[in-house]
C-alpha cells in the first residue's frame, strides 16, 4: 500500500531537523544525533502511521541499506566520549541536510517488473536485453502507439523526400539530458551514426547512409540515403538515443562497462545496473519536462529463469511481468489469478514460433521434401501443449492476422498419409526395409534438429513427427550463443526459433528480415538468395504508395507459402499480469507493455 504524508506534517519535520542542524552547527553532538533521529522516523515511522493522507503526498521510505547507514551513524554520534572529537561533523551535518531534502521533496514509490530477460554485462549497448530496457530512459526518436502505427516520441514530427531517401526529423523542444544539458539535433545525428560505425547489428546505416546534416534553427536533423528506404520510421523506433557530450570520447561501446548511472533523456535515467541483486534502478530525470510520472522510481528485477520471475509476481514482490516478445508463462496464469491481486492484458502476438530448414543442404534445399515435412507436424498438439489455448494453428503465408496486409493463405495441414506420399514420388524410398528413408545419395536420411532449451519440448514432438514419416531425427540442445554460431555457419539442418515482433517488422516487414540472405544479425537466418525474394524485398522497401505496399506483402506471403523458406509450427498471444491496484496499462504491438507511455499514464486507482 502506498504511504502519504500531507504537505504540513512534511513542513513541520523540515523545521524540526533544520532547528537540529543549527545545534550541531553550534557544536552539539547530540543536536546531531537527535537530526539523524528525526531523519530515521521521517523515512520510515511516520509513512506507516500517515494512512488516509492525502491524494497528493508522496512516500518517504528509506532503503535497509540507507536505513543501517543511518543507524550507524546515530550510534557513533550518540555514544561519543566526553573527550572524543568530531571530525566530520560538517560532512555529517552536509549529509543530513542533503538527505533530509531528498527525504523531503522526492517520490519513494517504486514499480518493479519481474523479467527473465537477463542482464549478463553492465554493457549499455553490447548487452541486448539492457537495449530493450534503456528504451525507458534514453527513448529512440520514433514510437509505435497501441494500434501499430509509428509516430513520433523524441521527434515532433518527420519529412521524407518524393524518392524516399532524405529523411528529416523535427525534434520536440523541451528535451533534456539529466544532466542538465539540452537535447539537440546533433545527438540525435551522433546517435545513428555512432550505431552504424560501432555495433555489428546496425552496419546497414553505414552501408546505405550517404549523408547528414543538423539545423538548430529549426530544431532537425537530416539523413540522406544512397537508395530508396520507406522503412526509417520503424528502424528508427528501436535505437536509443545518446547523449554525444558524453558518448563521443567512448570508443568502444560494445565493451564499455558502467555500472551507472548513465545519462538519459527520458522521464527517467538509468541509475544503477547491479549484476549482483539483479536489478536495474531507474530514477527521475529531474529536468523532465513532460508529463511527470506517478513513481519516484522504477525498478527492473532480472531473474535466472522463467519460474523465479513469476514466483516473485505470486510472492507479492512484483507489480507485473515483462518478457521481450514473450508471455508470461501459460501455465502459471491460474496460479495467479488465485491471488486476486493481478489483472492480464492479452495481446494478439505478431511474432510466431517456426521450423527453419537449412536451403543449402539436401534434401532440405528440395521444395518437394520441405512440403512434406510441413504435413508430418501435429499443428494442433502443439498449440495445445505451448499455448494452452492461447494460440492457434497457423498458415503456410507464415505472417500472423494481426499484422498489417494480412492475406489468408491456407492452413497448415496436420497428414502423416500426405506427407508419405509427397516423399515417394519425390523419390524419397526406404530400399532396405529398415523403416528410415533413402535420400537422392542412396543414405538414410537422418537429420539433426538444433534447438535451444526453451524449445525442448518442441523438439521432442518434432522428432517424434518425423520418425512416423520416416525420417530419422536427433536432437543437438545447445545454449544461446552456441545456436548463433552454428546457425550463422549453417552448421544445421532443422532449428526452432522465433519470430520477434521487430523481427516481423524489421527490412522490409512481414519477416523478410529473416530470410534475406544480405542480412545479418543474432536471430535471423539469412537463408534465402532465390532473386524473386530478394526482388520483393526491395520492391516493398522502395514504395510508400499503399496499394503497392500491400501488393509487396501479399506477394511475400504467397511466396512463404508456395516455397515454405520456414514452416510456422503455432501462432499465439501475449498474456501480461499487472498489479490491479495500478491502471493505465496498454501494449504495442512492437515492445508490449515496456514502452514509456506507460511508464507516464499507469497510477495508483
Amino acid at each position: 500500500m502506498k504511504h502519504e504524508i500531507k504537505q504540513p506534517i512534511r513542513q513541520g519535520l523540515k523545521r524540526e531537523l533544520r532547528q537540529g542542524l543549527k545545534k550541531v552547527e553550534g557544536g552539539s553532538k547530540h543536536g546531531l544525533a537527535l537530526t539523524v533521529l528525526i531523519l530515521m522516523l521521517v523515512s520510515n515511522m511516520l509513512p506507516a502511521g500517515a494512512e488516509g493522507a492525502g491524494a497528493a503526498g508522496e512516500s518517504l521510505q528509506m532503503s535497509k541499506s540507507e536505513l543501517s547507514d543511518t543507524i550507524i551513524l546515530y550510534m557513533k554520534i550518540l555514544y561519543l566520549g566526553e573527550e572524543g572529537e568530531l571530525p566530520e561533523a560538517e560532512f555529517l551535518t552536509g549529509a543530513a541536510a542533503a538527505y533530509l531534502e531528498q527525504a523531503a521533496e522526492s517520490d519513494g514509490s517504486v514499480l518493479k517488473i519481474a523479467t527473465p530477460n537477463v542482464i549478463k554485462s553492465a554493457s549499455f549497448i553490447g548487452d541486448s536485453n539492457l537495449g530493450v530496457f534503456a528504451h525507458l530512459s534514453n527513448p529512440p526518436l520514433m514510437k509505435m502507439d497501441a494500434d501499430g502505427h509509428l509516430v513520433g516520441q523524441l521527434a515532433e514530427s518527420y519529412e521524407v523526400s518524393e524518392n524516399n531517401t532524405q529523411w528529416t526529423f523535427y525534434l520536440k523542444d523541451d528535451l533534456y539530458w539529466s544532466d542538465g544539458k539540452k537535447v539537440t539535433p546533433k545527438d540525435i545525428e551522433f546517435s545513428i551514426r555512432y550505431y552504424g560505425e560501432k555495433t555489428p547489428w546496425a552496419r546497414w546505416i553505414n552501408d546505405t547512409l550517404e549523408s547528414s546534416a543538423v539545423s538548430d534553427a529549426d530544431n532537425s536533423v537530416t539523413f540522406k540515403f544512397n537508395k530508396p528506404y520507406t522503412r526509417i520510421n520503424l528502424e528508427f523506433a528501436t535505437y536509443d538515443i545518446l547523449p554525444a557530450h558524453v558518448w563521443e570520447s567512448i570508443e568502444n561501446p560494445m565493451e564499455y562497462l558502467n555500472e551507472g548511472p548513465y545519462v538519459g533523456c527520458g522521464p527517467y535515467y538509468l541509475k544503477q545496473i547491479d549484476l549482483n541483486a539483479g536489478k536495474l534502478v531507474f530514477e527521475k530525470n529531474p529536468y523532465w519536462k513532460g508529463k511527470a510520472p506517478a513513481f519516484g522510481s522504477v525498478e527492473v528485477h532480472f531473474y535466472s529463469n522463467v519460474d523465479v520471475a513469476t514466483l516473485a509476481l505470486e510472492n507479492g514482490d512484483a507489480d507485473t511481468y515483462y518478457k521481450y516478445a514473450g508471455s508470461y508463462p501459460y501455465p502459471n496464469i491460474e496460479q495467479l489469478e488465485k491471488t486476486g491481486d493481478f489483472d492480464f492484458l492479452e495481446k494478439t502476438n505478431i511474432g510466431l514460433v517456426f521450423l527453419a530448414p537449412n536451403l543449402k543442404k539436401a534434401p532440405l534445399s528440395d521444395l518437394e521434401f520441405r512440403e512434406a515435412l510441413s504435413y508430418a507436424v501435429n499443428y494442433e498438439e502443439i498449440v495445445r501443449l505451448e499455448t494452452l489455448g492461447y494460440g492457434d494453428v497457423p498458415n503456410h503465408g507464415f505472417v500472423p492476422p494481426s499484422m498489417e496486409a494480412f492475406k489468408e493463405t491456407e492452413k497448415l495441414e496436420y497428414s502423416p498419409e500426405k506427407a508419405r506420399k509427397i516423399l515417394e514420388n519425390a523419390g524419397y524410398s526406404d530400399s532396405n526395409g529398415n523403416g528410415i528413408l533413402e535420400g537422392k545419395d542412396g543414405k538414410d536420411i537422418e537429420l539433426e534438429i538444433l534447438i535451444r532449451p526453451d524449445y525442448a519440448r518442441t523438439g521432442e514432438l518434432l522428432k517424434e513427427y518425423l520418425e512416423q514419416v520416416g525420417i530419422a531425427a536427433n536432437l543437438r540442445t545447445v545454449d544461446a550463443d552456441t545456436w548463433i554460431t552454428m546457425k550463422d555457419s549453417y552448421a544445421y539442418d532443422l532449428t526452432v526459433t522465433r519470430s520477434t515482433p521487430w523481427g516481423m517488422l524489421m527490412h522490409a516487414s512481414w519477416g523478410s528480415g529473416y530470410f534475406d540472405s544480405r542480412r545479418t544479425g543474432q536471430g535471423v537466418m539469412h537463408n534465402v538468395e532465390d532473386p524473386k525474394f530478394l526482388q520483393l524485398c526491395d520492391e516493398a522497401l522502395a514504395t510508400t504508395d499503399p496499394a503497392e505496399l500491400e501488393a509487396c506483402a501479399h506477394e511475400l506471403q504467397d511466396y512463404y507459402a508456395e516455397e515454405l523458406p520456414a514452416i510456422p509450427l503455432y501462432w499465439n498471444n501475449v498474456v501480461t499480469p499487472f498489479n490491479r491496484e495500478f491502471e493505465g496499462w496498454y501494449a504495442d504491438p512492437l515492445y508490449g507493455i515496456y514502452n514509456l507511455d506507460n511508464f507516464l499514464n499507469v497510477h495508483g486507482i
